[in-house]
Parts: structure tokens; C-alpha cells; sequence
């Protein structure tokens, strides 16, 4: 397999945290969103929506969305759970992630990151960091009772909202106020086979 990724993207490293905890081999391919490398006609005709991560498999399709590729490489491991309402649970969360959180969280973390202090997207922050503290909030009222989101195991869905979340404060987004989540993030980079974020996968 290999892996169309840019190393400083939350959705890329998801499938990277999975492919690590899997122990599956694979070859990552850098793409720089920065330069545009994502819009090619090369990379457009793998990826119509000109986005990563993008999974090519070893049959040479391709696979693209984050939480897609997390649901095919975890199918039939202990990522997913059995149960019928427990692998709706993961989906309701990875839906969250996508819908509620990663707008915000991720966001204005790649605005803080990626555009100068006088660029106009910099105007975004207030509403996009009012709306990652309502989910950070709902996160750790969730998190209050339970270890993990889904089931009381660690599953794909603390894989997708732990990638944006664990490096929200490099968007402007506390986390003293969540303790829950704090605690959450610790469980999740305690579980075996764990890799940070800018951590150069095989290239």
C-alpha cells in the first residue's frame, strides 16, 4: 500500500496512528498541500476532489476520506467493535469529528499555522474557535464517565477525534478547561505501537 500524505495533516496522521497500531506495512508519499500538489492533473486523476489522505491499494485503486480508509484497514480487527450499536457508536463519533469538530479544532489550527498573521482567513478564528470549545466541551462531558468514546474501548473513533484534538492549542484552543479530555489524550498516546504526529513514516 501506499499512502498520499501531507505530514503535518490531522487526517493523514489518523490513517498513519491506525497503520502503526496495526502494524501493517506501507510507503508513504509526501504531498505537499502548501505547493499545491494535492491539484495536479496527477494527483486529480487518482483523487477527483483533490484531497488527502489517499490510500492506493495493492490491486493500484484508490481509496480517499479519512474515515473511510480508517474503516477499511480496521474492518475485522479489535479497532472496530462487534457489536451492532457499538460500531454505530464509532460512526456517530467519527461523524462528529468530521462534521462538528474538525472545521473548527483543525481548522484554525492549520489558519494559525499556515497564514500570515495579516491574512484574511486569520478573521475566521473567533467564530471557528468559539465553535471547537462547544465540541471540546461535549467531548469531555462524554469523556467524564467513560475511558474511550465508543464502547469502552479504544477504537478508530478516539483515533479520528484524538488527531486534531491533541494539537488544538497550536490553533488557539485551550485545553486546561477540559480535563476529561486531557486524561482521554493520555490514554490514547499510552496504547501500544503509538507514533506522534510528525513522525517521518517509511518513505
Amino acid at each position: 500500500m501506499v499512502l498520499h500524505d501531507f505530514l503535518d495533516s490531522g487526517n493523514g496522521y489518523k490513517i498513519r496512528l491506525l497503520l502503526a497500531q496495526l502494524g501493517l506495512p506501507y510507503r508513504y508519499h509526501d504531498v505537499d498541500i502548501i505547493k499545491g500538489e494535492s491539484r495536479t492533473p496527477q494527483f486529480l486523476a487518482k483523487n477527483p476532489n483533490g484531497r488527502i489522505p489517499l490510500l492506493e491499494l495493492p490491486d493500484g485503486q484508490f481509496l480517499a476520506e479519512s474515515g473511510a480508509i480508517l474503516w477499511y484497514l480496521a474492518e475485522a480487527s479489535a479497532f472496530i467493535p462487534a457489536g451492532r450499536l457499538a460500531r454505530a457508536q464509532v460512526l456517530q463519533w467519527m461523524f462528529f469529528e468530521q462534521y462538528s469538530h474538525e472545521p473548527y479544532v483543525a481548522t484554525a489550527r492549520f489558519i494559525v499555522r499556515h497564514f500570515p498573521a495579516d491574512s484574511a482567513r486569520r478573521a475566521e478564528l473567533p467564530q471557528r474557535l468559539a465553535r471547537g470549545r462547544e465540541a471540546l466541551a461535549i467531548m469531555d462531558a462524554h469523556l467524564a464517565t467513560r475511558s474511550f468514546f465508543a464502547d469502552q474501548r479504544y477504537s478508530i473513533a478516539d483515533i479520528a477525534l484524538y488527531a486534531y484534538t491533541h494539537v488544538a492549542e497550536e490553533g488557539g484552543l485551550e485545553l486546561a478547561p477540559y480535563p476529561a479530555v486531557r486524561a482521554w489524550l493520555a490514554r490514547v498516546a499510552g496504547q501500544p505501537r503509538y507514533v506522534g504526529l510528525l513522525d517521518r513514516p517509511p518513505a
